[in-house]
């Protein structure tokens, strides 16, 4: 089931939340909806399920070519997950799932003996069918979480909607659940939407992922595009950790902190000014010179965070704090310890000229 949304403006008094948006999401593909706080996320999903209507004038709301724009929630048939799982309390899991076969309307309402099976047929794979007699409140913060999945796919939605849906939960938690989604959609193949502020989750999970900021989509594609490939500083900045330096751009070089590193994009350039971007991973560090395009600066804290070690350097005279990122391998090998001079050298340099940088803001006001 293909979605489709054309056109999409949504206003709440004089605040724009969604602003001239649309979006494709084919058949099959587990799409997520990335960005800040107020970014338009939530809005573009409760839209496209019905629980928002998008402003007269907007265009058309298409799932598999159809119209849904004017039909009711229950008409389109989306699964809806919340973040904070919205289960009855006073029911048990098996009756939490059954809930929404049990209020459809007598003439298309299953059998007791249908929703007996095909709830215990959708618990068994959510893997919680032993948990079935059980109440909410019994429940770890996980179980809770696929018992409202399981609710949502027992009634074979057309399209499966997630608003934040680990949200609630702590981060380890958050880790298996996603991934333990993931396997379960490639399972089931079911055209899929969900919105999440975390970009680990997203760049981990997704098929595609479309960033959103200002009630704008900003940019999408595969994961690896868009991390690699970032259109304008703020996604640059929103994915992940970045080094930001000033530079000057000039007949396709830029320069910074004493070195020229190549901007091939930029080859008409005559010495506009811009930001270099550089990600903590992609610095090269070592105690001896490496060559022209290597700057000198000093250790100032260390930080281990597992399987990485990140160090915080400045260089002599600049306030300018410089993050690198290391595997505890390489960390180990360079025998770096606080205080220590050393070398560094980008292995990896993304520059947007100041024009550039006017334009994708002014782009993302319109």
């Amino acid at each position: 089931m293909s979605i489709e949304v054309r056109s999409i403006r949504k206003t709440f008094g004089k605040y724009t939340a969604l602003d001239n948006v649309s979006l494709t999401v084919e058949d099959g593909c587990l799409t997520a909806l990335l960005g800040p706080s107020g970014s338009g996320k939530t809005t573009l999903l409760r839209v496209i399920a019905g629980l928002e209507q998008a402003d007269a004038g907007s265009g058309p709301i298409l799932f598999h070519q159809e119209d849904v724009a004017k039909t009711s929630v229950g008409e389109r048939r989306v699964g809806f997950v919340f973040q904070h799982y919205a289960l009855f309390r006073h029911m048990t899991v098996f009756d939490n799932v059954a809930f929404g076969l049990k209020v459809r309307p007598r003439k298309v309402r299953p059998s007791r003996e249908e929703i007996r099976e095909k709830v215990h047929a959708m618990l068994s794979l959510v893997q919680l069918e032993y948990l079935s007699g059980r109440y909410p409140a019994q429940l770890s913060g996980g179980q809770r979480q696929r018992v409202a999945l399981a609710r949502a796919l027992v009634i074979e939605p057309r399209v499966l909607l997630l608003d934040e849906p680990f949200g609630a939960l702590d981060a380890k938690v958050r880790r298996d659940l996603r991934r333990w989604l993931r396997r379960l959609h490639d399972e089931i193949h079911l055209t899929s939407i969900f919105v999440t502020h975390d970009q680990e989750e997203a760049l981990e999970v997704a098929d595609r992922v479309v960033i959103m900021d200002k009630g704008r989509i900003v940019q999408e594609g595969s994961p690896d595009e868009v991390y690699d490939n970032p259109k304008n500083p703020f996604v640059y900045e929103f994915l992940g950790n970045v080094n930001l330096f000033h530079s000057r751009v000039e007949k396709g070089m830029a320069h910074f902190h004493g070195l020229r590193v190549e901007s091939p994009q930029h080859e008409t350039a005559k010495g506009e000014g811009g930001r270099a971007y550089v990600r903590p991973q992609d610095f090269e560090i070592s105690r001896e010179p490496l060559g022209e395009s290597s700057f000198q600066a000093t250790v100032q804290h260390i930080y281990r965070l597992g399987a990485t070690v990140r160090l915080e350097l400045a260089r002599e005279g600049e306030y300018l704090t410089i993050e690198v990122e290391l595997t505890n391998d390489e960390f180990r090998a360079r025998g770096i310890s606080k205080g220590d001079k050393v070398y560094l050298r980008p292995r990896r340099v993304r520059v947007f000229t100041d024009q550039e940088m006017d334009d994708s803001y002014t782009s993302s006001q319109l």
